[in-house]
């Protein structure tokens, strides 16, 4: 193998640079020419594809986003899109890929190599940490802390006031970052889309809890079922009717995607982009390089999509009885 490519797809997530760094390292390393496609599938399908250097990737390993800029792109859900796109990769050479991206990325790059055998490897970058096959996913430290700085500074101007507060932070088919923001930030409760979220249990539990807490924090996945941090905090407030406590909604939402990234996330994305490109010389194609227990495994992007990544147990069980 002599050329490859990388590019970044889907939502930006901190430590995505950083990956990218150690993928074009690790390629120069071994002597292999490597490129950079920008703006994803759709510069791909648009021949934005540039040889990149070592110098190429200096001082970004500290910054949040992606270099190489992410996009949808509509063109390559279609054969034909597909098909241009392959063609601008071989009029460039280039052999392999590694695609940095979570589940749409994944669909997207097993499609492809299914049509046209280009060997493809992943390395998951999501701050959602919903990708089976590896403990972490590429920026979700980051986004945890990020959220939960935001969340210790409601936590004080709650208590000020003696405020219920409704904390909705990202995770629209997960809720890992909830559950995690929960633990950290001594939530009293936490709403995900993996549990049933039961409302009269809220209630009560708030109506006790006035006894021996003059202000809470809830942690509402944006995904929960019963709805947004605005509609759930309606719900709970008109059968709390409790008129001496204020209710309040933050929104979180775009600031947990931004930001310099942790250093667990620089390592493992420096870990993830190394593994990719190994794994590219040594054979391995349509798969993910990630971390399990500390090692680096390589999963097939079709475990990647098609199973389920559980919320561990203990953490949901430390929630409830930490919060009492």
């Amino acid at each position: 193998m002599k050329k490859i490519a990388v590019f970044t797809s889907g939502g930006d997530a901190p430590g995505m640079n950083a990956c990218i760094r150690a993928v074009v390292r690790t390629a120069i390393f071994r002597g292999i020419e490597v490129y950079g496609i920008t703006y994803g599938y759709d510069g791909m399908i648009n021949g934005n594809i540039k040889r990149m250097q070592s110098h190429s990737v200096s001082n970004i390993i500290q910054r949040g986003g992606t270099i190489l800029k992410s996009a949808r792109s509509e063109s390559f859900r279609t054969k034909e899109g597909r098909q241009k796109a392959y063609d601008q990769l071989k009029s460039f050479g280039i052999e392999g890929i590694v695609a940095i991206g979570g589940d749409g990325t994944f669909t997207g790059a097993k499609i492809f190599f299914e049509e046209f055998g280009i060997p493809t490897i992943g390395c998951p970058g999501t701050i959602d940490n919903d990708i089976y096959g590896t403990d972490y996913t590429i920026g979700f430290d980051t986004a945890v802390n990020t959220a939960l700085e935001a969340i210790d500074k409601i936590r004080d101007t709650a208590a000020a006031h003696d405020r219920i507060f409704f904390v909705e932070v990202m995770g629209r088919d997960s809720g890992y970052i909830a559950v995690e923001c929960g633990i950290g930030g001594g939530a009293e409760f936490v709403m995900v889309p993996e549990t049933e979220t039961d409302l009269k249990k809220v209630v009560k539990s708030l109506k006790n809890l006035r006894k021996s807490k003059s202000s809470s924090i809830i942690v509402v996945a944006e995904g929960d079922e019963e709805g947004n941090a605005e509609l759930i905090m309606d719900k709970v407030k008109d059968k709390v009717n409790d008129e001496d406590k204020e209710f309040k909604v933050t929104t979180l939402g775009h600031i947990q995607r931004g930001g310099n990234p942790t250093a667990r996330d620089r390592v493992l994305a420096s870990r993830c982009g190394m593994a990719a490109v190994e794994g590219l010389i040594n054979g391995e194609s349509n798969c993910m390089a990630g971390v399990v227990n500390g090692d680096v495994t390589y999963t097939s992007f079709e475990d990647c999509i098609g199973k389920t990544k559980p919320l561990k147990g203990d953490h949901l069980k430390l929630i409830e009885i930490l919060s009492i």
